[in-house]
């Protein structure tokens, strides 16, 4: 079930009024069966798989918190994190490791038979899974006590505003909840609905109306010039951002109108003024839970200069595998590493530190040019995000650096005008959130000025949204 389907907009009012209405007691079943049946509207079968993810987890964490012995802890643990990652490198990965070895070896002349799997990727397998994984390292790690409950562990997983694109909640801050008892509370559920909203706007007028473009010339990049592909680029560069913070928007509204609160997924990504900043506003349930179980496990920074810099690699090589079963996002997440990497080395041993932080602090155009700067290498990364082959994405890139013409609008003016206009009103907002918090039209303390906004917004969505039933780019992953 999408967000942005008619199905929903049956389902979440539905969803909210059965759980104000049922004893608390009962809430949490209603929510399981919820979550469960807004899941199986895509495959009903793959539901299984959830459900796997979900005993294996539960049990492996009550014999890891009754073991005391460090070894039987320890293959508890890996007995966990194995079969887990071994249904998601089952279902995600063994096409492309198929693909690859078979590729290898034809270059020695090499036979290699084994046949591809048909089979649909299960949409959110890597959102649930790293969320139940991350309960099994917390449970060993003794930073929580396991959830006895299995109808309440069981709606941690498979909670369904989060389940299929997050934000990858942790247990700590999301279990706990699922044992209180929210009463309607009528601010609280505005103050959802506004964040849903705002949801909608960037991913029905922002993100699904740029995606007609992007996906025009990426999927035909050999049939377009320079100019046309560094255009869908920076549109793509808008796009996931709609695409991906519009869904965590809803999901975390939808969730808070019930009363649970979900973590912050975005904090304006684009006003970086470092690729160290940028991973620190995109994506956060992602960054942090690679920053906690992947990267301090490897040493993090308590470690010798090499030895930081080849986990700080190894750490983005590991999320660009995460994303996709293709060797472009292997390469996106090595340079993104890559990035980081030279950041460090620049700052060790060309710049002192004192002396980017003077700058920075004293300077807006400099503040501007870092800004500027991440902005580009984000973007020149996102080409191979976006490229469907490693092929494809040289082929672009050798086009924007060599070919270049005047875009031909034609019949399409009135589409660039609604584009950059969606454009140019995501920015404004990102802007004023970002260097004036206090300003803030959907909490104005002028009750006209806050329905003004709401009302507006909401024929923004009506008249120049797309309504096609776009599916959320992160589903994919």
């Amino acid at each position: 079930m999408l967000f942005n389907s008619f199905s929903f907009l049956l389902f979440f009012p539905s969803i909210c009024l059965l759980y104000f209405a049922l004893p608390a007691r009962y809430r949490w079943v209603l929510l399981l069966a919820g979550s469960y049946y807004f899941y199986m509207n895509w495959i009903p079968v793959y539901a299984l798989l959830l459900f796997l993810s979900t005993i294996i987890t539960y049990f492996c964490a009550l014999l890891i918190h009754k073991t005391h012995h460090a070894s039987k802890k320890k293959a508890v643990l890996l007995f966990s994190l194995v079969s887990n990652f071994s249904i998601l490198f089952f279902f995600k990965y063994f096409n492309f490791i198929n693909e690859s070895v078979f590729e290898l070896l034809s270059q020695f002349n090499m036979r290699w038979e084994v046949p591809n799997l048909h089979i649909l990727l299960p949409v959110g397998i890597s959102f649930y899974t790293f969320q139940a994984v991350g309960y099994s390292i917390d449970v060993y790690r003794g930073n929580l006590k396991p959830e006895k409950h299995l109808g309440i562990y069981a709606l941690f997983v498979s909670f369904f505003p989060q389940l299929v694109a997050g934000p990858i909640e942790r247990a700590a801050n999301l279990l706990p909840q699922f044992h209180q008892k929210f009463d309607f509370n009528y601010h609280r559920a505005v103050q959802g609905l506004k964040l849903m909203l705002w949801g909608f706007f960037m991913k029905l007028v922002v993100a699904d109306r740029l995606s007609i473009y992007v996906d025009a010339v990426y999927n035909n990049a050999d049939k377009h010039d320079g100019t046309t592909l560094l255009l869908a680029t920076l549109f793509f560069t808008v796009q996931i951002y709609g695409d991906f913070a519009g869904y965590s928007y809803i999901a975390i509204g939808s969730a808070r109108v019930m009363g649970f609160n979900l973590m912050m997924n975005f904090n304006q990504p684009y006003f970086a003024k470092s690729i160290a900043e940028f991973w620190s506003r995109w994506h956060i349930s992602l960054s942090t839970w690679f920053r906690d179980y992947v990267y301090i496990s490897m040493g993090g920074n308590r470690v010798p200069f090499h030895r930081w810099q080849f986990n700080l690699l190894v750490t983005f090589l590991v999320s660009g595998i995460w994303h996709g079963a293709n060797w472009t996002f292997v390469l996106w997440g090595t340079m993104h590493g890559v990035f980081l990497i030279m950041s460090n080395i620049s700052k060790k041993y060309i710049f002192r530190q004192s002396i980017w932080n003077r700058l920075a602090t004293n300077s807006s155009v400099y503040q501007s040019l870092q800004i500027i700067t991440t902005i580009m290498l984000v973007a020149f990364t996102w080409i191979l995000f976006r490229a469907n082959t490693l092929s494809d994405a040289f082929l672009i890139i050798s086009k924007i650096f060599t070919t270049a013409n005047v875009p031909f609008i034609g019949d399409s003016r009135s589409y660039m005008v609604y584009s950059i206009m969606a454009i140019a009103l995501l920015f404004i907002v990102e802007y004023v959130r970002e260097y004036y918090p206090n300003i803030e039209l959907f909490e104005n303390r002028k009750v006209q000025v806050r329905y003004f906004s709401y009302t507006a917004m909401a024929v923004i969505i009506l008249l120049f949204g797309v309504f096609d039933g776009g599916q959320f780019i992160y589903f994919q992953f």
